[in-house]
């Protein structure tokens, strides 16, 4: 959960000066970051476009502040945003499922808008062509690491602190979908990789 948090606190802190008018996409909105990252971003006054496989997961992205759900296994996500927003777009996308999601995150954006790529668990994301970018609206893309944002101890504590003052004050919950013997380590990669997840999973010794 301290990673998840963590991602989710620099998301939400550090890769865009967020405005509480702005609407975003957030892909895998019922995993373990993605419901950190709805509930922050509602506390800042953002409206969450949630991405997910199925309805059950629907009902918990909702439960947690998602406001518009696209199914994205049969639904066109990038159409469904542009539907939703007015033809707008949205100006950031968090997208932690790679190369499943990459075209329809770039098609989903405003001009000038941001692709957050902070995970992979469809696999690796293809080359992007940078005369693309321009084509699309000068987007911009960023691949993000957790290391980077907490190398410094003090940028460190102060993600830690604002999300754990936000869980003290029941703001923020952390939703534990499963636990996994140690044992079982390999198994929860697969099912994490088949998007069968949902909230935060821990590994027990």
């Amino acid at each position: 959960m301290h990673d998840a948090g963590l991602t989710a606190s620099y998301l939400m802190r550090r890769v865009h000066p967020f405005r509480g008018d702005e609407t975003i996409l957030l892909h895998a909105a019922a995993g373990g970051v993605g419901l950190i990252v709805a509930q922050w971003a509602k506390l800042l006054g953002l409206t969450v476009i949630g991405t997910v496989s199925t309805e059950e997961k629907a009902e918990v992205a909702r439960a947690h502040g998602v406001d518009h759900i696209i199914y994205y296994r049969r639904e066109d996500t990038a159409q469904r945003v542009r539907e939703i927003t007015g033809g707008a777009g949205v100006p950031v996308v968090l997208d932690s499922i790679g190369a499943a999601t990459v075209d329809a995150s770039l098609n989903s954006l405003t001009k000038r808008g941001l692709l957050v790529c902070f995970g992979t668990s469809s696999g690796p994301i293809p080359p992007i062509d940078p005369m693309q970018l321009a084509i699309k609206g000068s987007l911009f893309v960023t691949r993000p690491g957790l290391a980077d944002y907490i190398a410094d101890p003090a940028e460190r504590a102060e993600l830690a602190g604002e999300l754990f003052g936000h869980i003290a004050a029941g703001r923020i919950s952390i939703e534990i979908g499963q636990r996994y013997p140690l044992a079982d380590a390999a198994r929860a990669h697969k099912e994490l990789e088949s998007g069968a997840l949902t909230g935060s999973s821990i590994l027990l010794p």
